[in-house]
Order: structure tokens, then C-alpha cells, then sequence
């Protein structure tokens, strides 16, 4: 069983992703770029998703200008986006690599920090529909193509407002409570019955423009850098968390 020491500290083998098929929403920047070029690295074939072309775009000249496996670039709002989006997606995928071994969400919004009291109704749908509804339907339609691999490996972003409640977080918080949820169901209704994992994964205080969102006074320097917790995406996404499932994994040690 894993420790949170052994996967902060996971130093994973040479092409440790070699040959694996990586699905990564959010692509363009923060987390989700970093992490889809730690994954080429390592040798895996990265699917970049996410809403602004020229960002993903970027992202992939990163990682030719590297010599990484070439990438795929498949631009898609998750707050328009529809199941035939979504099924798009999924022949596209099979048709390309007849399977699916790695699917990271990390696109999310934050939406308002006020009273639920006072939260627009609108903001409350929208931030609903990307962080979880269109998370749920992009999973449902890739199943079958993440089903057609050796081991798969699904990660959800969860945080840790969506493990005990804080005022003035709203829709993101309630997003978050409802990810951890969705993935002990998904997870048990997979267990032993093949070969795909669901888990989630909690970045912790790192220095993304989320963050410094929601802490606009905060000094992002006394935080984790994105590169710092690289290693329990690698981890999730690679062949050593095989027997994980249905967990909610920290990325980062907590201070007290």
C-alpha cells in the first residue's frame, strides 16, 4: 500500500510512461501543461485538451522542440461541450490508438468566493457543469476506449475544501465534495472487474493562477512550485499504482 511519503518522494524508471496513451484536460497552462510534459517525457503519446488553441499549440511545440513523442492537440470547452463532443473524442481516440491509458482532469473553474446566499445562480451552473457534470460525461464516453487497455488510470482534481467545508467557497467547494463522491462510486462499481482505476488527486496550496485567484494576497513563493508535485501524477498515471483505487491522494505533505 502506498504512503503519502513514498509518493511525494516517487522517483519513477527511466520512460516510466513509455508507449502509454495520456489524456490531459486543462493542457494549456498551469498544472495540466506541466504534468502533460512531465508525462512525454517519460514517454508517453499526450492528448492536450482544452479550451484555448494557441495555448495548447504552444504546449505541444514544447514538447516536439524536446524530441517527446508527438502530440495531439483536441480543443474543447467543457462548459459548451455535448455527449457528441464527447463521443467525437472517444472514435478519435480509438481510431488513432485503439485505447485509452491515462485520463487527468484538471480542468476546473474557481467561480465566486462569497455566501452561498448571495451566489449567482448562473456562475453556481457554470462552475457545476465544468468542474463535474462535463468531467462525469467525458469519462462515461471514454470507458470504453480506457477499457481497451492493459491499465488504465483515471484521476479527478479534488481539493481540499471538498473534504470539509469552508465558508465562502461555494459551487467550487460543493464541485469538489461531489468529485470525491462520484469517485468512491465509479471506483467500487470498477473494482476487480477490469483493468481501470479511479482515484483523486488534491495539488494542495500550489502556485497556479487559481491560486493566486483565490489568495491575491498570498506570496505564491512560499508555496509548492507545479514541478514539486509532479511526482504523484506520475505516479497515478503509471504502472506502480496499479492496485490503487478509490482513493483521495495528496500531492503535497500538509503543514500543520
Amino acid at each position: 500500500m502506498y504512503s503519502a511519503n513514498d509518493i511525494i518522494n516517487y522517483q519513477p524508471s527511466k520512460n516510466h510512461l513509455n508507449e502509454r496513451v495520456i489524456l490531459i484536460t486543462g493542457a494549456g497552462d498551469g498544472i495540466g501543461k506541466i504534468v502533460a510534459i512531465a508525462c512525454a517525457k517519460a514517454g508517453a503519446t499526450v492528448i492536450l485538451a482544452g479550451r484555448t488553441e494557441a495555448k495548447l499549440e504552444a504546449v505541444y511545440k514544447l514538447i516536439v522542440a524536446a524530441e517527446y513523442a508527438e502530440p495531439r492537440i483536441f480543443a474543447i470547452d467543457l462548459e459548451g461541450a455535448t455527449n457528441d463532443d464527447y463521443i467525437t473524442l472517444a472514435a478519435t481516440i480509438d481510431e488513432q490508438f485503439g485505447r485509452l491509458d491515462g485520463l487527468l482532469h484538471n480542468a476546473g473553474i474557481l467561480g465566486q468566493r462569497t455566501p452561498l446566499s448571495n451566489y449567482s445562480s448562473e456562475l453556481w451552473n457554470k462552475v457545476m457543469q465544468v468542474n463535474l457534470t462535463a468531467q462525469f460525461q467525458m469519462t462515461q464516453c471514454l470507458m470504453a476506449v480506457l477499457e481497451k487497455s492493459a491499465d488504465a488510470s483515471v484521476i479527478f482534481t479534488t481539493s481540499g475544501v471538498g473534504k470539509v467545508g469552508r465558508a465562502f467557497w461555494g459551487a467550487y467547494a460543493v464541485s469538489k465534495f461531489a468529485i470525491e463522491g462520484m469517485v468512491q462510486t465509479w471506483a467500487s462499481e470498477v473494482e476487480d472487474i477490469g483493468s481501470v482505476r479511479i482515484n483523486a488527486i488534491n495539488p494542495g496550496a500550489t502556485r497556479t493562477n487559481m491560486r493566486a485567484q483565490a489568495f491575491p494576497a498570498e506570496n505564491p513563493y512560499d508555496l509548492a512550485a507545479v514541478e514539486d508535485i509532479i511526482p504523484a501524477y506520475l505516479y497515478l498515471l503509471g504502472p506502480d499504482s496499479q492496485d490503487i483505487n478509490g482513493q483521495s491522494i495528496e500531492a503535497q505533505i500538509r503543514t500543520p
